[in-house]
């Protein structure tokens, strides 16, 4: 990634901090972008202060840019929130927080990336591919968000690759709180076919692939990064073949 330019927007911590680190190691220019700055700036990296909910402020942003060849759209997220527990209005937040503002970046980032045959990752989620109760809204959001890459993946080719990352749990500065704690975080993580949550540089590593040349004929794809995906729930409320693999019979 060396001489190139790379934007994350939501850059500052958790997985958008992991994936600005695994960038700058990479040799690539960085520029991260978010409402609030880093706890802990990294040498090279570059921050400015934007709500990506500000159409305007995005587009004066990226076209005052010199270049760039990267584009990933990381900033999202959403709090616990059951669907009939809040309003229409919040829900609608979350929406166009993890959709709309993806779009709104691609938009303004277009004419840098066709220039230079860039490409953009999309920050997707396994949400977005099953149920996700008291995450209803940005679930959906995330369904949406990889339909629109697949599509701009058509519309804008050959010029721009565009890819998404359909990432599983993650550990994160506020995983002890979202998960109850170390006890917590391991029980989740012994779920994980490969025994534990994913680390931002996990998605980060995946992200620079996805940008690299590595990956110069992938467009339009969508990569699980989930360590496996999750036991489903059948397989330890079944008592059948348990005891001998030959026993019973699967349809």
């Amino acid at each position: 990634m060396r001489g190139r330019t790379v934007v994350v927007t939501g850059g500052t911590r958790g997985v958008g901090a992991g994936i600005t680190r695994a960038f700058a190691e990479a040799g690539a220019h960085v520029l991260i972008c978010a409402r609030r700055p880093p706890e802990h700036p990294l040498p090279g990296v570059e921050f400015t202060p934007l709500d990506l909910r500000d159409p305007p402020a995005v587009r004066a942003w990226f076209d005052a840019l010199p270049g760039l060849d990267v584009l990933v759209n990381n900033a999202g997220g959403t709090p616990y929130r059951l669907l009939a527990g809040t309003s229409a209005e919040r829900h609608a937040r979350v929406i166009e927080l993890n959709l709309v503002t993806p779009l709104t970046a691609s938009l303004a980032a277009y004419e840098h990336l066709r220039r230079s045959r860039g490409s953009i990752v999309m920050i997707g989620s396994v949400s977005g591919s099953r149920p996700s109760p008291g995450s209803a809204a940005y679930g959906a959001a995330k369904a949406g968000l990889a339909g629109l890459a697949a599509s701009m993946a058509v519309e804008w080719a050959p010029e721009i690759r565009v890819n998404t990352l359909a990432v599983g749990m993650v550990r994160t500065e506020l995983s002890a709180l979202h998960y109850g704690g170390p006890e917590g975080i391991a029980a989740v993580g012994r779920t994980v076919p490969l025994g534990r949550l994913a680390t931002p540089s996990d998605i980060g590593d995946a992200a620079v692939f996805l940008a690299s040349d590595a990956a110069r004929y992938i467009s339009g794809a969508s990569l699980l990064v989930h360590g496996g995906g999750e036991r489903p729930a059948f397989l330890d409320a079944a008592t059948v073949n348990k005891e001998s693999p030959d026993q019973g019979e699967l349809t």
